[in-house]
């Protein structure tokens, strides 16, 4: 039975792989490894193999193991609670699932207190399932606008989730991220494009095709923490 550490490895390597055959250098490509489900010995495995961003999606997870592992950076890909907006801001080095106004300006008013400009992703429900949260394609430039104007967040990009099952669906919703992602992108001031860069798309059953289709965070999960994967 392979480690964490074991496992991590071969998803950096298959990641790279991919990234060539895409045409692309996997310095285009940050691995978050999603720890969700293990505890701290299984986080320090994984950094042993050269982990060095990790995702959480409580808040409650986030802090005990972003306050003991300082030296990686901590995504943020759950669903985004107001009451815990504090334990995340600060905490989070990106926070991949923003899609209400609210929230936005509740983590402005936070990162102002820090003194800090928060990075977040916009999460787009591009396949349109009830199931999945996030602003539709044709609503998240109301959003964009209104962070925009709040001068403690910096929104870095677009983030989805893919239907699970069907390869060429999936790649058709990384098709539509990355397409929404260059028509807002084009509409930014020269400064603000620049940074308006991220595309987070692609979990441990769909990461090739996402990286194929211009992913620059991946998200893999049980690839790297699961044996039974």
């Amino acid at each position: 039975m392979t480690t964490t550490k074991e496992r991590y490895e071969r998803a950096a390597r298959e990641l790279a792989d991919a990234c060539t055959q895409a045409g692309r250098s996997a310095d285009e490509v940050t691995l978050v490894a999603v720890s969700k489900t293990v505890g701290p010995e299984d986080v320090a495995l994984a950094i042993e193999g050269g982990a060095r961003d990790f995702g959480e999606n409580r808040p409650d997870q986030l802090v005990a193991k972003a306050d003991q592992f300082t030296d990686v950076n901590w995504h943020f890909i759950g669903n985004i609670q107001s009451r815990r907006i504090r334990d995340i801001v600060g905490r989070a080095t990106l926070i991949h699932s923003l899609f209400e106004e609210r929230h936005a300006r509740k983590i402005d008013e936070i990162a102002r207190e820090h003194g800090i400009v928060q990075d977040v992703l916009l999460e787009v429900n591009v396949s349109g399932e009830q199931s999945k949260s996030g602003r539709t394609p044709e609503d998240v430039r109301e959003l964009l606008e209104v962070c925009r104007a709040l001068p403690n967040i910096r929104v870095r990009g677009l983030m989805t989730m893919a239907p699970q099952g069907d390869a060429e669906v999936a790649r058709e919703t990384f098709v539509g991220l990355r397409g929404l992602r260059d028509s807002l992108r084009a509409a930014l001031p020269e400064d603000e494009a620049a940074y308006f860069t991220e595309l987070s798309m692609g979990m441990s059953e769909d990461w090739p095709e996402a990286v194929a289709e211009g992913a620059t965070i991946v998200r893999i999960g049980r690839a790297i923490f699961s044996p039974t994967f």
